[in-house]
């Protein structure tokens, strides 16, 4: 993903250097990157690094391994913010990160490995989501230990093949998400799974005539993490996306703004790092 980001640029031209100066107001005073309410905040932090690294600027190293510190091996996280702070320490010089502390936050992942249990026969939910895959899996790359029983990870993501063809963040639904879908779409492709027969084709059907991509059939109006990452999951599928460039340009340029971000949405009014970086990668893809 961080490799296509970096080919954003082209598209962006002279307005590649507004998108490093918003990056640049987003980077808290006391390390990380701030949130919608201006905290600083983990999982912000890696879509403000991602992005500058992905247009080639300099992140502020200093402060955010001294943000990244306070976290110790992530005692203290959840699933969510140990994946996001083992990527945040994977945008960082590779020594910042002393083995000790990396051995015991990978002992802190497997902790979290009850949660990739497929449905138990008698029908109980399983905890499990595509997200869930798809940040364990991240995050032992991003530690750089292997993942363990990557086929428990790709029962887990049949299971939670929805009655649509699509993929949802739940067993048994009657209808996949978009961006369920593309991380289950992505994550089997990263594991050497064959991709899901007619996947493809369910990813296209969430494309608006007019450009970007519906989060489900209900929602009234496509998103940027939607298309970014539908996207993103169809070209690692090997389908062209020749047809769709132009209108899901048109589509990103109505949530593009002077101060050098990217609206989630037409609903959205609020601009943060991480639907930068989703409109980044967006643009990476449709600059080929």
């Amino acid at each position: 993903m961080l490799q296509v980001a970096r080919l954003a640029p082209r598209l962006l031209s002279d307005a590649t250097d507004l998108v490093v100066a918003f990056l640049e107001t987003q980077a808290h005073v006391n390390g990380g990157f701030k949130n919608r309410a201006g905290d600083p905040d983990l999982y912000y932090t890696v879509f403000g690094l991602e992005s500058l690294a992905a247009l080639g600027s300099p992140i502020p190293t200093a402060s955010t391994l001294d943000y990244l510190s306070a976290f110790e091996d992530g005692a203290s996280l959840d699933l969510v913010h140990l994946a996001c702070l083992a990527r945040c320490w994977a945008n960082l010089p590779q020594a910042s990160l002393d083995d000790d502390r990396r051995d015991r936050m990978v002992r802190r992942l497997t902790g979290f490995h009850a949660l990739l249990s497929a449905p138990s026969p008698d029908g109980a939910d399983s905890p499990a989501s595509a997200y869930t895959c798809f940040l364990i899996a991240g995050a032992y790359q991003d530690l750089g230990s292997a993942l363990p029983e990557p086929s428990e990870v790709l029962a887990t993501l049949e299971s939670l093949r929805a009655d649509d063809g699509g993929f949802s963040n739940r067993p048994r639904a009657a209808v996949g998400s978009t961006p369920a879908t593309a991380a289950a779409v992505t994550l089997r492709r990263y594991l050497g799974a064959a991709p899901a027969p007619s996947i493809a084709a369910w990813l296209r059907s969430r494309c608006h005539a007019e450009g970007g991509f519906f989060a489900s059939p209900a929602a009234p109006i496509p998103d940027l993490l939607s298309t970014a990452t539908a996207i993103h999951a169809l070209v690692g599928l090997r389908e062209s996306i020749d047809d769709i460039k132009e209108p899901c340009l048109n589509f990103i340029d109505t949530l593009w703004t002077s101060k050098g971000s990217f609206y989630g949405s037409w609903a959205d009014d609020v601009l943060d790092c991480e639907y930068t970086y989703y409109g980044l990668l967006a643009l990476g893809h449709l600059s080929l």
